[in-house]
């Protein structure tokens, strides 16, 4: 595991470490590695640091273990994949170097080709975003987030039907996958498949009590068919979802619902809708 010059100690930390974070216990894992690294930076530590920090939303901290992890210049490809991937998230330059490397010194890891092409993608390469993305595709042809990476890639380069059979393979292979079907909803309604869109939302949303967006988003799609009762229930929890929704925003959708269909498909298809998409996709999956 600590192939760049840890010994047995680390190793027995790291698996510690990963088993916290298998079980979600992200502050715990984050405690434990920043202890250790009280006396030495080592490479392995600081990467999986960032992990953590970035579960719990400490963009500061995690950048900052990504960071002095790519400058240690590890050689593992799985390192630089997943430390390339933290500092892409802050558009830091090294970010691209890092992922290359990872995807050129281990063409059969799916994870280094599949950080590469979604990075590739998000720069608007899209030829050599799909020739990373597809070769991760062929290494794991079950993973759903390379399914939806793909998807997303197809999305972004103006191809939203293309982009949709692979979004709805990722769903097939994760149904739970709340974040991604957000997305292939939003996708829908770029579609004008306005009804697919409501159902799709509004399972979302149901799972995702927290995004205030999502929620709004759900409540227009169910306005825009017709469905009242379950719009009107989706922007009263809007108000107060952890994630806060823009007042703006909540205020126009609040107007459209009461219109009816007709206004709430407008602000749907006219302008949340596309806004929306547009930031999501340019989320790593």
């Amino acid at each position: 595991m600590s192939g760049d010059g840890g010994g047995g100690d680390i190793d027995a930390l790291l698996r510690q470490a990963l088993d916290l974070g298998e079980e979600g216990r992200w502050e715990e894992m984050a405690s434990l590695l920043g202890r250790a690294l009280e006396d030495d930076d080592d490479p392995y530590l600081l990467c999986w640091l960032g992990v953590a920090e970035s579960e719990l939303g400490n963009d500061g901290a995690a950048y900052e273990s990504f960071r002095r992890c790519i400058e240690l210049e590890p050689t593992d490809p799985h390192l630089l994949s997943l430390a390339g991937s933290g500092l892409a998230r802050f558009d830091d330059p090294d970010a691209e170097t890092a992922l290359r490397a990872a995807a050129l010194s281990a063409p059969q890891l799916p994870m280094a080709r599949l950080n590469y092409g979604a990075f590739l993608a998000r720069a608007g390469m899209f030829t050599e975003a799909f020739e990373q993305l597809n070769a991760a595709r062929e290494l794991t042809p079950d993973d759903p987030v390379v399914r939806a990476e793909i998807g997303a890639a197809h999305v972004m380069h103006g191809a939203a039907a293309e982009g949709l059979p692979e979004l709805e393979e990722a769903l097939t292979l994760a149904p739970d996958d709340s974040w991604t079907r957000v997305l292939y909803g939003l996708v829908l309604v770029d579609l004008e498949r306005f009804e697919e869109a409501a159902e799709e939302l509004v399972r979302a949303a149901q799972e995702r009590a927290d995004d205030a967006e999502a929620l709004v988003l759900a409540a227009l799609a169910a306005a825009a068919v017709g469905w009242e009762n379950p719009a009107e229930d989706l922007l009263a929890r809007a108000e107060y979802a952890v994630e806060g929704v823009d007042i703006k925003l909540l205020e126009e959708a609040e107007t459209a619902i009461r219109g009816g269909e007709d206004p709430a498909r407008r602000m749907l298809r006219g302008a949340a809708g596309p806004s929306a998409l547009r930031d999501r996709l340019q989320q790593p999956l």
